[in-house]
């Protein structure tokens, strides 16, 4: 994987490289796969992030019960989705690849 040579590479520059010359719709194909790749980032990471929160006491007057649980659920989900819409930990990247690599397939 040295010189930008991977999978990962391979499978954008591809993407790239057709979307210069891609159709509209093949140009939405694409635009389609990296937000599906970048959906499932978000939900991964927010999966990962679960556990760190599950501990923490909720004190006070108005914490705790089930709607400190669905805010806390839905605030780890957004947290997900901003991290891997900043970049996220790479995942995006090689979930659009295989996507890539399916269509290309098929």
């Amino acid at each position: 994987m040295e010189n930008g040579t991977g999978p990962i590479d391979a499978a954008l520059a591809l993407a790239s490289a057709s979307r210069k010359t891609a159709t509209p719709k093949a140009t939405d194909d694409i635009d389609k796969a990296r937000e599906a790749a970048v959906e499932f980032e978000a939900v991964f990471i927010a999966q990962m992030l679960k556990p760190m929160f599950e501990d923490l006491e909720t004190n006070g007057l108005f914490g705790g019960g089930n709607a400190e649980e669905m805010n806390r659920s839905m605030m780890l989900d957004e947290y997900g989705k901003q991290i891997a819409k900043s970049g996220g930990i790479g995942l995006a990247d090689q979930v659009m690849a295989e996507i890539l690599k399916i269509q290309e397939m098929q």
